[in-house]
């Protein structure tokens, strides 16, 4: 089994426009960085032209998937049914998207089976972080 899980998921980008513009994105987890959730945004999606990343922790994206959560660059809530709202917070500005939970849903499910919720610290390479902590060291 791959440790990392791959989902694409279609963003609706809210805007100042009535329109919501739908965008690619996809949420990556991998089992080597068991806390975290990488959610990428395709150049075409982005205003800088280059592929943009989000990191986030998987229990924030399971926690907003019910009630608001979040107090930093990322925070997450329940929308109307069927969606949840994720807004990224940077200097530039405030980026809102819609997903359907369902798609969130399974991709957590799947996350889950790669690495069950309070074991993440079984998956985590302690000598190899210090290792790399401490290559500068010298």
């Amino acid at each position: 089994m791959s440790p990392v899980i791959e989902q694409a998921v279609q963003a609706r980008v809210v805007a100042s426009s009535p329109d919501l513009e739908t965008v690619p994105a996809t949420l990556v987890y991998d089992r080597t960085d068991p806390f975290t959730v990488r959610m990428a945004f395709p150049p075409l999606a982005t205003l800088e032209g280059t592929e943009v990343t989000w990191e986030f922790s998987r229990e924030l994206l399971a926690a907003g998937m019910s009630a608001p959560a979040g107090l930093g660059d990322v925070r997450v809530r329940p929308f109307g049914y069927g969606r949840t709202v994720l807004e990224f917070h940077a200097p530039e500005g405030t980026a809102m998207v819609h997903l359907r939970s369902s798609e969130l849903r399974r991709f957590l499910d799947r996350s889950r089976f790669l690495v069950p919720e309070g074991h993440e610290h079984l998956y985590l390479d302690l000598d190899q972080a210090l290792t790399e902590l401490l290559r500068d060291a010298y």
